[in-house]
């Protein structure tokens, strides 16, 4: 697992762009790597995990807990986020009070002293129903952490357990230093996937948490058609963009998070590409009599450009992680509003 403190430049459109690489010190212990970039920088990263930023919401001194593979150029010291200084065409700002007050690996440990695989499904759910709210017309919703106000609505029945599971790591973790429920939820979901044996997920911190509940209403309905679904994707900011994935893609590779839980696409506790698997087979599986899957995963099925994701997935279980490592990193960065230091 790899940590880093990431400082990101604002941008000055919606659409996400890849990062470009920037000076930066590290520590390494064992698998462990956690980084101070320099002030004013973008991340350093390919396009393999590209770093999406909302319009009109960013902040120079946002943070980044990284699962996943660093491509940086670093060199090792014992000192814990260290800042590497350099010039930029916005102000200079000292990051290294910021970076020192928020370690990413407290909250990692956090969250992995409460989860287990069995808790990792409802975990994921979170995580789709916080970000799921987003609005890309009026900006409204997405990973704000609202969803505690909102776990008594309809669609999101069952999720009273998985807030309770991560109240209780929130508790510890802000004994320590404090943690907002929006990147307490990127992360944990995050760490759901990578439990199940999914792609590690590097998680940009720093996101603030709303106040008061999101609008009714933006959630997928389970019912919808394909037509629908994808007009329902491209309302929340997926759509086609060089840098990341299109629309359809994007809808299909997170749709492959039902790979785990209890919907009946093979192992429930594991992370892979059985769920794409599952939608190829003549005719539709059941599981015990019962249908697998919501109405929208085999709605997927229907659509020609749809099925051709669904096969790449099926066939290619690295490709199918690394893509969905792409869409989640954009999913959970929707909406959010991020703290200065």
């Amino acid at each position: 697992m790899e940590l880093t403190n990431t400082p990101h430049l604002a941008s000055s459109s919606f659409f996400f762009s890849s990062c470009s690489p920037c000076a930066c010190r590290s520590r390494r212990t064992g698998k462990a790597v956690i980084t101070a970039f320099a002030a004013g920088s973008r991340c350093s990263a390919d396009s393999i995990y590209a770093c999406p930023e909302p319009i009109e919401q960013h902040n120079v001194d946002s943070l980044s807990v990284a699962s996943g593979p660093a491509n940086t150029q670093c060199y090792r010291r014992r000192d814990f986020a260290a800042v590497a200084l350099l010039p930029f065409l916005l102000p200079h700002v000292d990051m290294a009070s910021a970076a020192d007050s928020y370690d990413g690996s407290i909250i990692q440990n956090g969250v992995r002293n409460v989860l287990s695989k069995v808790k990792a499904a409802g975990v994921l759910r979170l995580v789709f129903h916080d970000a799921g709210t987003f609005d890309i017309s009026d900006k409204s919703g997405g990973m704000n952490g609202s969803i505690i106000y909102e776990a008594d609505r309809p669609e999101n029945a069952g999720l009273s357990k998985s807030l309770k599971i991560l109240r209780k790591a929130k508790e510890g973790i802000n004994q320590v230093q404090q943690v907002s429920w929006a990147d307490l939820i990127a992360v944990a979901g995050a760490e759901a996937v990578a439990l199940c044996g999914g792609p590690e997920i590097p998680i940009r911190l720093g996101r603030l948490d709303s106040s008061t509940a999101d609008p009714t209403g933006k959630l997928p309905e389970e019912t919808l058609d394909v037509v629908a679904l994808k007009t329902s994707f491209g309302k929340k900011g997926f759509s086609a963009h060089p840098c990341l994935l299109g629309r359809t893609q994007e809808m299909v590779v997170l749709s492959g998070a039902h790979t785990i839980g209890g919907k009946g696409f093979g192992n429930p506790n594991a992370f892979d590409n059985a769920y794409f698997k599952v939608l190829l087979e003549k005719p539709r599986p059941t599981s015990s009599g019962m249908p697998i899957g919501l109405p929208t995963d085999w709605a997927l099925t229907e659509d020609d450009e749809c099925l051709r994701w669904i096969n790449i997935y099926a066939k290619d279980q690295d490709k199918f992680f690394a893509d969905f490592r792409d869409a989640y990193t954009k999913l959970v960065n929707s909406g959010a509003s991020w703290r200065t230091a």
